[in-house]
């Protein structure tokens, strides 16, 4: 009997043979340091976003003209990518701000009454 144990280097038997290597385990990087598939494939594309699209928002007219001009600046995001709405909600918040702040205004076009001019009176 041989007391040496076959795969064993020290002990002059033949050498054992490696464990297949798992794909998954150990990916191959890819040109920019990230794993990737193995065979030095690039993983999926990169995110592309989708172009802008109406939601299909009904905005109903609210009576007053001024305020549904300012309102109908809001399709104007309809069209632009999302960083650029932060400029139309802007400026239509500041048309709202001045048109409601015209109604606080006192009319100077009504006619008033004349204010009475206190009368100097002796006796």
């Amino acid at each position: 009997m041989n007391d040496v144990t076959p795969g064993l280097p020290d002990q002059g038997g033949a050498p054992a043979p490696e464990p297949a290597a798992d794909p998954a385990a150990n990916p191959v990087a890819d040109e920019s340091g990230r794993p990737g598939e193995p065979g030095g494939e690039a993983g999926p594309a990169p995110y592309e976003p989708a172009a802008p699209a109406p939601l299909g928002v009904v905005r109903e007219p609210t009576g007053d003209a001024a305020v549904d001009a300012v309102l109908d600046r809001l399709a104007d995001a309809d069209h632009l990518t999302a960083d650029g709405h932060l400029d139309v909600y802007e400026d239509v918040h500041e048309g709202l701000r001045t048109v409601l702040g015209a109604l606080d205004a006192p009319d100077r076009t009504a006619h008033h009454p004349p204010h009475p001019v206190p009368h100097d009176h002796r006796s």
